[in-house]
């Protein structure tokens, strides 16, 4: 995937208003196109930060250090009252410690899924829930499951991600000690998720989302591992108080601001990919995962 610095910041700017569903593809593609660069239109950088999966799968379905099926779980309070994620074991009888992976604001699409193998292959059952299940998954792009996720409710949604999180606590294959990472949007549920759970959550590693109420943080049990981009004003405004507030509160918390990368820098999928920080960054999210698992 390309370099970053081989992108103009103006429409990395664009595209993160795009990916948050403040303007749709269209505007996004036109408002870059208007861009002037050298007497060249900008078109060519926004296209090329439209994600490209296939190419940045890093698991194979079929690794044979792991194995994912799609699985269906009752969520009471839910979109649907039903929910399907996908849920991936190490090669091995376990049980093991569980990871949840909490896609972006767009469904469990395969850079998600493809997250969940990664941690399967390091010894964690993972479960990656889709948000969309309840009204018919993910729906093969991102636009569409940027929209259909836009229009559910909020709360609901929440309870899914909830109801995800018991369900692979309970698992079988699990050992009982569960940990959950996100990813935008999935940061932010990570963070509203240690709230909720309490003591059923034991660690969180939320990927630049927001913040929870500096009030609700009293009810953080988990240690908690908070992973924040370098250039992302809107979340990084939220850390202080954050900060603050987990620190007065006992919590075991760690932060860590990547220097040089942009929103949405694990994604390797796009040009925000910044490999050395997304490497840093995982490999710090599964120590992380073992020491507090394990």
């Amino acid at each position: 995937m390309s370099s970053d610095k081989k992108i103009d910041q103006r429409v990395f700017d664009l595209y993160d208003e795009y990916c948050h569903g403040r303007m749709d593809r269209r505007e996004f593609l036109d408002k870059s196109a208007a861009i002037m660069i050298g007497g060249v239109s900008a078109l060519w950088m926004a296209q090329a930060l439209l994600p490209r999966y296939a190419e940045a799968q890093t698991i194979s379905f079929t690794d044979p250090r792991m194995k994912g099926t799609y699985v269906e779980y009752s969520s009471p309070g839910g979109t649907s009252g039903m929910m399907r994620g996908y849920l991936v074991q190490p090669a091995g009888d376990g049980p093991f410690p569980a990871a949840l992976i909490i896609h972006e604001n767009r469904g469990l699409n395969p850079h998600i899924e493809d997250v969940a193998r990664r941690a399967a292959v390091a010894g964690f059952l993972a479960l990656a829930p889709d948000g969309l299940s309840p009204v018919g998954g993910y729906p093969g792009n991102d636009d569409d499951g940027r929209e259909l996720q836009r229009n559910l409710d909020p709360d609901e949604l929440d309870q899914d991600m909830i109801n995800s999180a018991r369900y692979l606590k309970d698992h079988e294959l699990s050992n009982g000690n569960l940990g959950a990472t996100g990813f935008c949007w999935g940061g932010g549920m990570t963070n509203r998720l240690a709230v909720v759970l309490g003591s059923d959550l034991q660690a969180g590693v939320p990927f630049y989302g927001a913040a929870v109420p500096s009030s609700a943080v009293s009810s953080i049990s988990a240690a908690m591992m908070v992973n924040m981009a370098d250039t992302d004003p809107r979340i990084n405004a939220m850390w202080p108080d954050y900060e603050a507030a987990l620190a007065a509160n006992g919590v075991n918390y760690r932060g860590h601001i990547y220097e040089g990368t942009l929103h949405g820098f694990h994604n390797n999928s796009t040009p925000r990919y910044n490999k050395p920080a997304a490497d840093l960054a995982w490999n710090r999210t599964i120590g992380f995962f073992r020491e507090h698992l394990t």
